[in-house]
């Protein structure tokens, strides 16, 4: 606009050619004729010529851009986006839909493979490809709060793929509504023993107590509504409450908005953390996984404030409640042995020690595990299990009996509940129970993991792989482990005359 009023000043009002506005402005001769040509037609054709003129010297320059070619929403930008709106096809078809990828995602991940290009450049391109229109925006009011006052809790749902198989979690969520800052942890079942185990893992956490934590009208806090607007907690919300001694406050109902922070949060964290990936081996590394992105989210800086939630959460932990220790959470039974020395749990069965058959033993049942105690010792520990009529069975606990019943070793369910012992049984014990289960012996009697048995087995193969027998075995496994737990090497010359003479043995066994 300045330089659109300098060449009408120069050629009107200073009489200067075009040639040397040129040359002294430094601009195209093309532009300033325009220009020129523009303000004299608006002095010779308009009703008002000084109201337009003072419009055009005071306005901005409108370009004709045209249609233009997407400089940055190339072929491969297109098909990146593409693949990952397919992605999101698919996982809504699988029942998914709340961990698919939002525009913001889809963004993050052309940012990270390099693709330099703007979020309303994606925003637009996926409206057109979907065929959406664009929605009007809700308002909302912004709250303060006071550091460390309150916290707030919900569940969502996630599905995952755990080791090959799909299944669906729980993931219980905390937010400080001061800082945001994030915590969130996965269960099994949205049931009573998780909703106090997590409190219990929350505040170990953050070391302190919030002063007062909300819920919405879940069934693990609410036990039942007294009156119209009064709801009477649970025997669960209760001990938390005397234990901590934080006070809480329920919302009403179909009012998320009242706990927004953690609604938000929920949504949040499973997009941010499953949306991207939901294959894991095992469910401890999808654990394992919530935690590195749950550190991330909070070390993010945040729109509203410029700090992260990491930051903030450092100004109110000073502030929260003492810390009065864990609060011990479990179910507890007495159950009857039964005759295959098991003890049964919601249909599924654990094995306790052979000599238990027919006492009876105290089990406390937690969200993850199993325990079983007998006169106040630890008999058997398990990871518990959540489906129906499964065996969770330890083979250590039938050796004796297995000693008196070789043959029953073959195709009993304590060799299947252990993999690896079932593929060394299979493949150099066939036709030799009794030296199998004398080697179980052995490795229970001295504390022997299987993951040493599995290494010693291994270095055995490589000395002598058509001989494996339990006394090369327990005498590998007998030498005195070095500070890194391996055996010690008396010097090279030794190692390989021990090496040898293993192998002429071997040779004369063979023959």
């Amino acid at each position: 606009m300045y330089t659109k009023q300098e060449i009408i000043i120069r050629s009107h009002r200073e009489g200067k050619s075009q040639r040397q506005i040129s040359r002294e402005l430094e601009i195209n001769r093309k532009t300033i004729k325009k220009y020129i040509e523009d303000y004299e037609k608006l002095q010779t054709e308009s009703l008002h010529p000084e109201t337009a003129l003072s419009a055009f010297l005071s306005n901005p320059p409108v370009y004709r851009t045209g249609k233009r070619s997407k400089i940055c929403l190339t072929r491969e930008v297109r098909s990146f986006i593409d693949s990952q709106l397919e992605a999101n096809g698919r996982k809504v078809q699988q029942g998914m839909r709340k961990q698919i990828l939002k525009n913001i995602d889809i963004l993050q991940l052309l940012h990270e493979q390099g693709f330099s290009i703007g979020y309303t450049t994606v925003c637009n391109y996926i409206r057109e490809k979907l065929g959406k229109s664009a929605t009007p925006r809700e308002a909302f009011i912004r709250q303060q709060y006071e550091p460390g006052s309150v916290c707030e809790f919900d569940w969502g749902e996630i599905k995952l793929n755990i080791a090959g198989h799909l299944s669906r979690f729980q993931l219980a969520v905390f937010t400080s509504a001061y800082s945001n800052y994030r915590y969130a942890m996965i269960y099994k079942r949205q049931d009573t023993l998780a909703f106090m185990e997590s409190h219990v893992s929350f505040f170990e956490h953050t070391g302190g107590v919030y002063h007062q934590m909300v819920y919405d009208n879940m069934r693990v806090a609410v036990a039942k509504f007294a009156g119209k607007h009064e709801k009477e907690p649970t025997m669960a919300l209760l001990q938390l409450r005397g234990h901590y001694q934080f006070s809480h406050r329920f919302c009403n109902a179909y009012s998320g908005n009242e706990k927004g922070h953690v609604e938000r949060s929920v949504e949040y964290i499973r997009r941010k953390a499953f949306g991207f990936k939901n294959d894991f081996a095992s469910f401890e590394q999808a654990r394992q996984y919530l935690e590195t992105i749950i550190s991330k989210v909070n070390q993010a800086k945040q729109q509203l404030t410029g700090r992260t939630a990491m930051e903030m959460f450092a100004d109110e932990k000073d502030l929260l409640w003492q810390h009065t220790g864990p609060l011990a959470c479990s179910d507890s039974e007495q159950l009857r042995v039964d005759k295959y020395a098991t003890v049964s749990y919601c249909t599924n069965r654990y094995s306790v020690s052979e000599k238990l058959v027919g006492c009876f033993v105290d089990v406390k049942i937690f969200s993850n595990t199993v325990e079983a105690y007998f006169e106040n010792k630890q008999v058997a520990s398990h990871q518990r299990d959540y489906g129906k009529h499964q065996w969770t069975i330890n083979i250590e606990h039938y050796l004796d009996t297995l000693r008196q019943k070789p043959g029953a070793l073959n195709g009993s369910v304590a060799l299947t509940c252990r993999p690896y012992l079932k593929e060394l049984y299979q493949k150099f014990y066939t036709g030799a129970p009794r030296d199998f289960i004398d080697l179980l012996h052995y490795c229970r009697e001295h504390k022997i993991s299987e993951e040493k048995l599995e290494a010693t087995v291994t270095r055995l193969v490589g000395l002598c792989p058509q001989s494996i027998t339990t006394e090369k075995l327990t005498a590998l496994l007998g030498n005195k482990p070095g500070e890194d737990g391996k055996p010690v090497a008396v010097n090279n010359q030794t190692a390989y005359m021990a090496q040898e003479q293993l192998k002429q043995v071997t040779a004369l066994l063979m023959n």
